[in-house]
C-alpha cells in the first residue's frame, strides 16, 4: 500500500496557470510560486459580483482513531467536480507545529489530497514565517521603547504580548530575558506562543482588506501602562510595518487537488487555542471563482465549527449552505470506551455508547444554528453492515441522512453519494443563527457556549478570570464574541472524558482580549498557546535524499 506522499509524490499535476484558467483568471490573475503554486493577484476579483454556495465540514469530537476531515474536504470538492460543479476547496495552511510533532502531515490523505502536498506542510510560500516576524517585530519594538526611556510609562510586569515560533516547543513557555546587564535590555518574565496561535494569524484571517489589517494590528494591546491604561501596537508605530511584513502573506495561495480541483490554502489558526478557520479574504474569493465552495474547520464541531460560525461568519457576513460532519465507525467505538488495539472487530454496544458523541454536534447544527446537515460516515473495511446500519438508524430519528464515503481509497469517485447529498441539502433556503448574541456579558456568553454547545451544566471561574473579565468589559470589550480555548478531545475540559459527558462544569482559569481579531479568548483546563512535542516526534521519521525528496510525511 502507497503511502500518502508516494501518491502525491507521483501525481501527475497540471501547472498552476490551467488550475487558474478553471476558474476563469488568466496569468496576470496569479504571481507565480514555482510551476504549481500562486498567489492570487489583487486583480483576480475585479468586476466578480456572484457568490457560490458554502459548505462547512466539520466532525465529531477527534480521537486516536482518526476522522479524516480535512480528506474528506477534499475528497468532497472532487466529488462536486465530478458531478460537474465549478469547485473550489478553501483550506487552513499546516503549521510546522503537528507536521513535525504528531499528526505528520495536513494536506488530506490516500487519494483525496492538495498538491504539491511536501511544499504546502512545510514553508510553502513563506505564510507562517512572514507572520512571526510579524509577530516578533512588534515584541522588539515593544521592549526597545522600554529600554529607551518607557515614554507611554509601560509597566514590564504588565507586558502581555509574547513573541512566536511555529514550533512545539514547551521549553520556551516561560523564559526570562532582557539579562545581561543595562545594555542588554529590561529583564523581565516573557514566553512563546506557537505562530497558530499568535493575535497576528487570527487578524490575517479575519481581516478583509490592507486598511482592514493595519486597522486591527494597530488595535493589538501588547500590555498596560503603570496607571492601568492598555497600550497597543498603534501607540508604539508598529502597525505599518507589520502590514509590510504581511502584504504577500494576505493573498491567497492557489494550489490543487490530486483531481486538478482548484483548491485556495491559506491561514491556519488552531481551532483549540484559536478561532481554527482559513482566512476570509480566501474564503470569498472562493465564492466569487466558484459555484460550491468546501471549507472545514479544526478539530470537533465544538470547537472548530462553532467558531466558523459565531465569530469567522459573523464578521464576515458568510451564510453555509449545507454542513458535513465527519464519522468514523472506529473513532465512535473509542467514544464508547474500546481500545484502540480492538476496533477492527464488529462491537454494536461500544458503538451504541460511542454514538451520542456524533448525535450531540449532529442536533447543534441542525438546532443550535439551524443549518442543514448530513453525516459522513468515513468507511473503513473492518467497518460492518450492522455498525453502519445502526450508524444510520441513529442520524435518521434526527432528521439526518448518513452518506458513506470512501475518498481515501477512491478520491472523488468515493465521494460523489456525498457530493449529491450536499448538492440536495445546499439547494434549499436556511434559517442560520448563531449560538449567542455578541452584546451580552461576557461570562453569559461563555456560559451559553459551554451549556448549549459543549453539554455542560455551568461554568467556573477562577479569581483571575473573575478580575480578567470585569477589567475587560469595563474597558469596553465585552460586547465582542469569546473563543473558547479549550481541549480538542472531549466535550468538557478534561480530555479524558469522552463519548457526550453531561453534568460537567467547565473551569475558565483567564480571560485575555485579542483586540485586533476582535474577540475575547477564554482559557479553560490545562489548554497551552504553546504545545510540546510527543515523545516520539512525526520529525524523527521525516527526511530528504540528495536529490530534495523528502520521506516520511505520512
Amino acid at each position: 500500500m502507497k503511502t500518502d506522499i508516494e501518491i502525491a509524490q507521483a501525481a501527475e499535476k497540471e501547472p498552476i496557470l490551467k488550475i487558474a484558467q478553471k476558474l476563469g483568471l488568466n496569468e496576470d490573475d496569479i504571481e507565480y510560486y514555482g510551476k504549481y503554486k500562486a498567489k492570487l493577484a489583487p486583480s483576480a476579483l475585479a468586476g466578480r459580483t456572484k457568490e457560490g454556495k458554502l459548505i462547512l465540514v466539520t466532525a465529531i469530537t477527534p480521537t486516536p482513531a482518526g476522522e479524516g476531515k480535512t480528506t474528506t474536504t477534499i475528497g468532497l470538492a472532487d466529488g462536486l467536480s465530478r458531478l460537474g460543479k465549478k469547485t473550489v476547496v478553501a483550506l487552513r495552511e499546516p503549521s510546522l507545529g503537528p507536521v513535525f510533532g504528531i499528526k505528520g502531515g495536513a494536506a488530506g490523505g490516500g487519494y483525496a489530497q492538495v498538491v504539491p502536498m511536501e511544499d504546502i506542510n512545510l514553508h510553502f510560500t513563506g505564510d507562517f514565517h512572514a507572520v512571526g516576524a510579524a509577530n516578533n517585530l512588534l515584541a522588539a519594538m515593544l521592549d526597545n521603547h522600554i529600554f529607551q526611556g518607557n515614554e507611554l510609562g509601560i509597566d514590564p510586569a504588565r507586558v502581555t504580548w509574547k513573541r512566536c515560533v511555529d514550533m512545539n516547543d514547551r521549553q520556551l513557555r516561560y523564559v526570562e530575558d532582557g539579562l545581561g546587564g543595562p545594555k542588554s535590555g529590561v529583564p523581565r518574565k516573557d514566553g512563546f506562543d506557537i505562530t497558530v496561535a499568535s493575535e497576528v494569524m487570527a487578524i490575517l484571517c479575519l481581516a478583509t482588506s490592507m486598511e482592514d489589517l493595519k486597522a486591527r494590528l494597530a488595535r493589538i494591546i501588547v500590555g498596560y501602562t503603570y496607571a492601568g491604561r492598555p497600550v497597543t501596537a498603534g501607540d508604539l508605530k508598529a502597525a505599518g510595518a507589520m502590514a509590510a511584513l504581511l502584504k504577500d502573506a494576505m493573498k491567497p495561495n492557489l494550489v490543487q487537488t490530486l483531481e486538478g480541483t482548484p483548491a485556495l490554502v491559506h491561514g491556519g489558526p488552531f481551532a483549540n487555542i484559536a478561532h481554527g478557520c482559513n482566512s476570509v479574504v480566501a474564503t470569498r474569493a472562493a465564492l466569487k471563482l466558484g459555484d460550491y465552495v468546501v471549507t472545514e474547520a479544526g478539530f470537533g464541531a465544538d470547537l472548530g465549527a462553532e467558531k466558523f460560525l459565531d465569530i469567522k461568519c459573523r464578521f464576515a457576513g458568510l451564510k453555509p449552505s449545507a454542513v458535513v460532519i465527519v464519522a468514523t465507525v472506529r473513532a465512535l467505538k473509542m467514544h464508547g470506551g474500546l481500545d484502540k488495539t480492538q476496533l477492527s472487530c464488529e462491537d454494536l454496544g461500544a458503538l451504541e455508547r460511542g454514538l451520542p458523541n456524533l448525535l450531540r454536534h449532529v442536533s447543534n447544527i441542525k438546532n443550535v444554528y439551524m443549518l442543514p446537515a448530513v453525516v459522513a460516515i468515513n468507511r473503513f473495511p473492518a467497518d460492518t453492515d450492522a455498525e453502519i446500519a445502526l450508524v444510520i438508524e441513529r442520524c435518521k430519528a434526527l432528521g439526518v441522512n448518513v452518506r458513506l464515503s470512501t475518498v481515501w481509497a477512491e478520491g472523488g469517485k468515493g465521494g460523489e453519494a456525498l457530493a449529491e447529498e450536499v448538492v440536495r441539502l445546499a439547494e434549499t433556503e436556511n434559517n442560520f443563527t448563531y449560538a449567542y448574541d455578541p452584546v451580552l456579558p461576557i461570562k453569559e456568553k461563555i456560559g451559553l457556549v459551554v451549556r448549549k454547545i459543549y453539554g455542560g451544566r455551568g461554568v467556573i471561574y477562577t479569581p483571575e478570570a473573575e478580575e480578567q473579565i470585569a477589567a475587560l468589559e469595563k474597558l469596553g470589550f465585552g460586547n465582542t464574541p469569546v473563543c473558547m480555548a479549550k481541549t480538542q478531545y472531549s466535550f468538557s475540559d478534561d480530555a479524558t472524558k469522552l463519548g457526550a459527558p453531561t453534568d460537567f462544569d467547565v473551569t475558565v482559569r483567564a480571560v485575555r482580549v485579542s483586540a485586533g481579531a476582535g474577540f475575547v479568548v477564554a482559557l479553560t483546563g490545562n489548554i497551552m498557546t504553546m504545545p510540546g512535542l510527543p515523545k516520539r516526534p512525526a520529525a524523527e521519521k521525516i527526511d530528504v535524499d540528495e536529490n530534495g525528496n523528502i520521506t516520511g510525511l505520512f
